[in-house]
Formats: C-alpha cells, sequence, structure tokens
C-alpha cells in the first residue's frame, strides 16, 4: 500500500470520528445518558398533619450550671502577611479565596472576620484574616507556616461591592473591579 493511499484512509477515519463525536452532543438529552434515567423531580402536596407550635428539629435552649451562654468569643489574631487574594466567580456569587503567613508554624482556626458585618461600607468590603496563633512554636520554614481562607459572597452583596480588601498585620491586599 502506498502512502498516498493510507494518508487518504487516515485523513477519511479522522473526518468520520470527529463527525461521530461532534453528533453526541445529541445524547445529553437522551434516555442513553445516566443522568437522565431518574427524570425531573416533581412537586406534591403533603398531607395535613396535626398543627404543632414547636419544632421538633429545632432544639430548646437550656440554661444550666454547665451550658450558660452559648455565644462564642473568638480569640484570634491577625496574621502577618497576606500573600495571596483571589476571587473566583460562581453561580450565586463569589468566593474569596486568601493565602497568610502566619509568624509561627502550628496556628489554626483561621478565619476571615469582616468588621462591617459583611456588608460593603462605601464600595468597600473589607475582611481580616485572623487565627489563633501559638507562641511557644518555633518559625520554622514558610511551607508550614502558609494558612488559606475562603469566604462566600452572595450576588447581592457583590453588586455593592466595588472593591474588596483582605488585612493582615503587616500588609492588605485589595481586589478592585
Amino acid at each position: 500500500m502506498s502512502k498516498a493511499v493510507l494518508m487518504r484512509i487516515l485523513l477519511a477515519l479522522t473526518m468520520v470520528s470527529s463527525m461521530v463525536l461532534a453528533g453526541c452532543g445529541g445524547l445529553r438529552d437522551s434516555r442513553v445518558n445516566p443522568a437522565n434515567w431518574f427524570g425531573k423531580s416533581v412537586s406534591r402536596p403533603v398531607a395535613a398533619g396535626p398543627s404543632e407550635t414547636v419544632n421538633p428539629l429545632i432544639p430548646v435552649k437550656e440554661e444550666s450550671i454547665f451550658r450558660r451562654n452559648k455565644t462564642e468569643v473568638y480569640d484570634g489574631t491577625p496574621v502577618d502577611q497576606i500573600t495571596d487574594l483571589r476571587i473566583e466567580r460562581t453561580r450565586d456569587g463569589a468566593i474569596i479565596r486568601v493565602t497568610g503567613l502566619s509568624t509561627r508554624q502550628g496556628a489554626f482556626d483561621v478565619r476571615l472576620v469582616s468588621d462591617s458585618k459583611g456588608e460593603p461600607v462605601n464600595g468597600v468590603l473589607s475582611y481580616k484574616l485572623m487565627a489563633l496563633q501559638p507562641d511557644n512554636t518555633p518559625q520554622g520554614p514558610a511551607v508550614a507556616r502558609t494558612l488559606h481562607a475562603a469566604e462566600f459572597i452572595s450576588t447581592q452583596t457583590l453588586a455593592e461591592a466595588r472593591t474588596i480588601v483582605v488585612t493582615g498585620a503587616r500588609n492588605e491586599r485589595r481586589s478592585t473591579r
């Protein structure tokens, strides 16, 4: 078989396989696709039962000498440096991903804390990167001191914000649209 005939056969096979692959898009809505096997959900009314004023899924608050006030106090301190800030768009808003570097290794319970309760002030949405940081651990390499935190922002909050600022102990990072 000559090279020219072999090239023509390969070209024909390539064209046929690309056309078959392009036709696979029609299988998205067919019953062959396993994602469509259960079909769409249907809403039905629920039979009315006895009316109760207490929701059994929500526990009743109990006061005792062991369980007093459940307000949480967070004793985190600002992380030394903010090394990276990324805002990743999602369908329902955005995710703020922050990478920081603490002065010592062993930091834990890393949080993005907002002074304005997650609401933009004059178009600026500001956060502080905080962590619980022990004083008695070695400094260690930068890889051991790297911290990550993320926070979700809804589309409504994102529409009011033009700038997102994350502050650490020594620097801040900002992203502007």
